[in-house]
């Protein structure tokens, strides 16, 4: 898509470490950082519930119902961010930008099948798949792992659904950037956040400055 000829891209599963890469590539090479992450409450709030039906399914349930009295298969299946609600609003919030500045677009909402056809070159994007060791230990040192499950009835419960469902979303992308020739990097617990970082930008086509 020409009007997005500006745009790099970085998807890839929870915990892979996009938003850390993403500021350390801005930061060497002089781009601008787009998160679909802190742009989601706003995402939330722009979508009708016939535009974004699972989004607002969610948005209905308590945090038990979310976490703990499902399985980790219809969490993945049925949350609005991996069916893709609200891609369209990201992809708006992009054309508003410059044209004339570089922006690396990161998240997890990057899915391959709707960021494909968006691509000017294949190696405009690159999707982090990590371990569930390495997502694990990177949960844990930021002090997120427990975040969510401590809201819930059953912290023990809500942490295994969401690493199983965190584990298959990661498989998930790993089959679509495969069945469409994308570039995925598989980071694992003996990755640096300085190799990730140079791997990332060698396959983004991104040189030193």
């Amino acid at each position: 898509m020409a009007p997005l000829r500006h745009v790099y891209w970085l998807g890839g599963g929870s915990g892979a470490g996009k938003s850390t890469i993403a500021r350390r590539i801005a930061s060497d090479h002089g781009l601008r950082v787009y998160s679909t992450d802190e742009a989601m409450a706003d995402h939330a709030r722009r979508c009708t519930p016939a535009e974004a039906p699972y989004l607002s399914r969610f948005l209905a349930m308590d945090m038990d119902e979310r976490w703990v009295h499902r399985s980790p298969r219809t969490m993945l299946e049925t949350f609005h961010w991996f069916r893709g609600e609200g891609f369209g609003l990201i992809v708006e919030d992009l054309l508003r930008l410059p044209a004339d500045t570089r922006v690396l677009v990161e998240g997890f909402r990057l899915l391959p099948h709707l960021v494909e056809p968006l691509l000017v070159e294949r190696r405009r994007a690159v999707w982090l798949l990590p371990t569930p060791e390495f997502r694990q230990a990177a949960f844990a040192s930021r002090g997120t792992e427990w975040e969510i499950p401590r809201r819930t009835g059953d912290l023990e419960v809500a942490r295994r659904n969401l690493l199983e469902r965190d584990r298959m979303f990661t498989e998930h992308l790993a089959e679509q950037a495969k069945n469409l020739g994308l570039p995925v990097i598989e980071p694992d617990t003996g990755t640096t956040e300085a190799e990730l970082t140079s791997r990332v930008a060698h396959a983004l086509g991104l040189h030193a400055r």
